[in-house]
């Protein structure tokens, strides 16, 4: 038992994070998915008739357009009639209403979700009146599917924001892993990811063309801003190794200067695009280039792409950490250096190496954050050394260097984004939260010390 608590803990602590959640912000559902369209069509056909004549009234949503064709397909598999779908507002609903009036058209049924049966010409009261107005609305009745009890955390929606507004955390998180097992620190990631995302913008919008930038010039660019941070973080590694310089300063340094090296260079652009200097706090640099979007706002089956590309980077790293010889030496660095060393294991390169993998993670994370945000923010990525050190270290890596789990830093990286869920929903403000992980990450260092003190016994 005690071996399964310590191997499983995390996994525990997220799933009882996950039922707390679910149990606190339950209220009533209204489902706007393709089944419930489904359910809805089949409902109407059973009180209206297979020949039903139907208006599906919608918002302006992707998720309103799959539900109202779930709606049309449904209906016309059993002889039902659209004969028009509103996307809109009440005011476009109660044109629509106007136009099937005037028609003569009778119409039977209106299919919409709970928001647009609060729209006003949809209202119980309204459909009398449009009955007396023209009698082919004459009993009309408003159809939408059911309401029931459950839990607004535990959406299929809301996961997946979780996740993704996370996985650039959680990116950055796998390459923090790998420098605390080699018992380092890396206190830039947050400021690499600004410039980095900077860097990128200026050079789409400079070199890349712009709104007519291609897939090569994006790829470029986006490989601009990742090897800035990898450059960095081998800076920090070749600092660490070869001059001695505690991690801790090094790391320090780097923070201060890539995030004053990506307020300037928003500076120096935005004040080359004005044709003089600019002063004062600088905007984001604006990115034109649809295509570049698609990285971070895309989806695949409904799954955003930045969440795609954490999974797959988290499975190599995986692989590599267990399955290869660098893996173990990484562990090797961080369990004893000399013994390392002397069993030939090439102690400075390694450590240059993680501190760059780091670095062009962060990197990464950088493009994505450009991409999603549609430019590169010079005050993006702050604090998020904060976060990332609280995911992998409540992940189950030890400060202390040579232990440690790439799976367990995703269950820590889920665990935080959970915790930072439930936060907002809570309507806890931000630094209230920093007191928040700043604690979290005390406690889940104690609960290590204590681990290892009872091993000792």
């Amino acid at each position: 038992m005690k071996r399964l608590l310590s191997d499983y803990a995390s996994v525990l602590v997220l799933a009882g994070l996950c039922v707390y959640y679910s149990a606190v912000t339950v209220k009533p559902y209204h489902p706007v998915t393709p089944g419930a369209g489904r359910e809805l069509a089949r409902t109407i056909v059973d009180q209206c008739g297979r020949d039903a004549r139907v208006l599906i009234a919608i918002r302006k949503t992707t998720d309103d357009r799959v539900f109202a064709e779930s709606i049309r397909h449904e209906l016309e598999s059993h002889g039902g009639q659209v004969l028009e779908t509103v996307e809109g507002s009440a005011a476009d609903v109660r044109q629509a209403l106007e136009r099937i009036a005037a028609s003569g058209t009778a119409l039977q049924a209106v299919a919409t979700h709970h928001p647009g049966s609060e729209w006003g010409p949809l209202q119980t009261h309204r459909l009398a009146e449009w009955g007396v107005q023209s009698p082919a609305l004459l009993g009309l009745r408003v159809f939408k599917p059911s309401s029931y009890p459950w839990p607004s955390f535990f959406t299929r929606q809301n996961l997946l924001n979780v996740v993704n507004q996370n996985a650039a955390v959680a990116i950055i998180a796998i390459g923090m892993t790998m420098v605390i097992i080699t018992a380092g620190i890396d206190l830039s990631v947050g400021s690499l990811l600004a410039l980095s995302a900077v860097l990128t913008a200026v050079s789409l919008q400079t070199w890349g063309g712009g709104a007519t930038a291609g897939p090569l010039a994006i790829f470029a660019c986006c490989l601009l801003g990742v090897g800035a941070g990898g450059l960095c973080g081998a800076f920090s590694g070749l600092m660490v190794t070869w001059f001695r310089v505690p991690a801790f300063i090094v790391t320090l340094s780097l923070m201060m200067l890539a995030r004053g090296l990506a307020f300037i260079v928003a500076v120096r652009y935005q004040g080359w695009l004005a044709g003089g200097t600019t002063e004062g706090t600088p905007e984001a640099v604006r990115v034109q280039t649809p295509l570049f979007a698609v990285l971070g706002t895309g989806d695949l089956l409904g799954i955003p792409n930045p969440v795609w590309l954490m999974v797959l980077l988290y499975a190599l790293a995986h692989v590599m950490m267990t399955r290869t010889s660098l893996g173990r030496y990484i562990y090797a660095v961080g369990g004893n250096p000399e013994a390392a060393r002397l069993s030939g294991v090439p102690v400075y390169g390694v450590l240059i190496l993680v501190y760059a993998l780091c670095g062009v993670l962060a990197g990464l994370s950088g493009v994505l954050d450009a991409s999603r945000f549609n430019g590169g923010r010079p005050s993006a990525g702050v604090l998020y050394e904060l976060q990332v050190i609280a995911a992998v270290v409540v992940g189950g890596t030890s400060l202390a260097g040579g232990e440690g789990r790439i799976v367990g830093t995703l269950i820590g990286a889920l665990i935080i984004a959970v915790i930072q869920n439930g936060l907002n929903m809570a309507g806890v403000t931000s630094y209230e939260q920093m007191v928040v992980f700043g604690l979290l990450i005390l406690l889940a260092v104690l609960l290590d010390q204590l681990k290892k003190s009872q091993a000792k016994r």
